[in-house]
């Protein structure tokens, strides 16, 4: 069969929903499908190649420039005018803005449907599927006059997206289902499809495929990793214990400020707290003066880094922490890349309801404090007999691969062989 992914990075080049979408391509070519990859990327940051796939970039440097003056629409920060001033001195980053925000016609969406249509005539796909979010490759795919089965792969939801507002909701999505034939949801996507829900005259067109993010480590963590025994006498004892947390932080959504508390309250001689990811221009620049004084250099703070150093963290990690979402249909796709590594989880919630809780319950190896329940002694106390007694235990990469099949690439593989086969709608 032939397959053509759509993919988006302009926003965000290492965003990891079009890593998890490029492996599944890669894993359907080394089942000997023809699988081409269409890549909307920012002109600065070249997505990688995958072995195997063919590739055609289109390059949308003025939506770049766009978003990092306009601030990604922000609030707080420079003053709206004053980044409207600044953007006029980018003539083809100010068309950009023109067209998305006052015509409502980005030029991402056109161009990403032209390219979809030329690569369809040339090599007659099978399967053309949209990964988002973001969205322009939906949208544009919506619009393509192809003869292919449509599929837009929704990892982040649209209407239901609490943490941005997506402009027309729920009618917006109904426009974009009634266009394809086919639509993969996350798992706390679904009761939108089900008796009642907004989205249920389109529920013979959704699957539930959940983020295909369990992929072997590439490196190993040494000889400290081996089987649970269930004991802290079977663990490797080392200096320091090192906590990590992978990922960027978002106003609102996913922040730092319990993780600081809860560490300083800790305060632990033989504890590290090391923060690797970006974010952190959105807030005080003196916000970790006070922990930096209390804990010093048990708080390492690293900023963005390139994909292979911000693994080599992951990697050295003794224990991996996960800052929950604000939101309660969101799950960080990292928290599988956690499960994989095979370390304890160290999971800080920051709702009650925060959607990793039914995953990290499946895990032996987890701890989940509740940023409601504070950072005095019993919180302090579960966390120093947790870090005690499981923070050098690991499980094999196969024990997270049968507790967590629905999230391998493989069965997202086998779902689109499927679409293959299906008869079109």
């Amino acid at each position: 069969m032939k397959f053509l992914f759509v993919l988006d990075s302009v926003e965000f080049p290492l965003a990891p929903t079009p890593a998890l979408a490029r492996h599944v391509a890669g894993l359907l070519a080394q089942r000997g499908h023809t699988v081409h990859l269409l890549e909307l990327w920012d002109g600065e940051t070249p997505p990688p190649t995958e072995k195997d796939c063919a590739h055609t970039l289109v390059r949308f440097s003025d939506e770049r420039v766009m978003n990092r003056v306009l601030e990604f629409g922000r609030t707080g920060g420079t003053p709206m005018p004053r980044r409207l001033a600044k953007l006029c001195l980018h003539p083809a980053a100010a068309l950009a803005a023109l067209r998305q925000i006052a015509l409502h016609q980005p030029r991402r969406v056109s161009a990403a449907r032209k390219a979809i249509e030329k690569l369809d005539k040339a090599h007659s796909f099978d399967v053309i599927t949209a990964v988002a979010a973001p969205y322009a490759g939906s949208f544009a795919l919506e619009k393509a006059r192809v003869n292919a089965k449509k599929i837009s792969w929704q990892m982040d939801p649209y209407a239901a997206n609490r943490s941005y507002s997506a402009p027309g909701s729920w009618q917006r999505e109904k426009e974009l289902l009634a266009a394809l034939d086919g639509v993969l949801v996350p798992p706390d996507m679904a009761g939108a499809y089900r008796e009642r829900g907004p989205l249920s005259a389109f529920s013979d067109r959704m699957q539930v495929q959940d983020f295909p993010s369990l992929v072997r480590p590439e490196e190993k963590a040494g000889k400290s990793e081996s089987p649970l025994a269930g004991s802290a006498a079977s663990c490797k004892e080392e200096e320091p214990l090192r906590c990590v947390f992978v990922g960027s932080l978002y106003p609102g959504l996913r922040t730092p400020h319990f993780a600081l508390e809860l560490f300083k309250a800790l305060n632990a001689p033989n504890v590290q707290l090391v923060l690797v990811g970006g974010g952190w221009e959105n807030y005080p620049p003196d916000l970790l003066a006070p922990y930096q004084q209390a804990l010093g250099g048990r708080l390492v703070v690293t900023g963005p880094l390139p994909h292979a150093q911000a693994a080599g963290w992951l990697c050295r990690a003794d224990v991996l922490v996960n800052l929950g979402n604000g939101v309660s249909n969101q799950v960080p796709s990292k928290l599988f890349e956690y499960f994989a590594a095979g370390k304890p989880i160290l999971h800080l919630a920051k709702i009650p309801d925060d959607p990793c809780l039914g995953y990290l319950s499946r895990w032996p190896l987890s701890l989940v404090l509740q940023e409601s329940g504070g950072t005095g002694v019993e919180t302090t106390r579960a966390l120093s007999r947790f870090l005690l007694e499981k923070g050098r235990c690991r499980l094999d990469y196969e024990q997270a691969r049968e507790l967590f099949y629905e999230n391998t690439p493989d069965r997202a593989a086998d779902r689109f062989e499927a679409f293959g086969k299906e008869p079109q709608t």
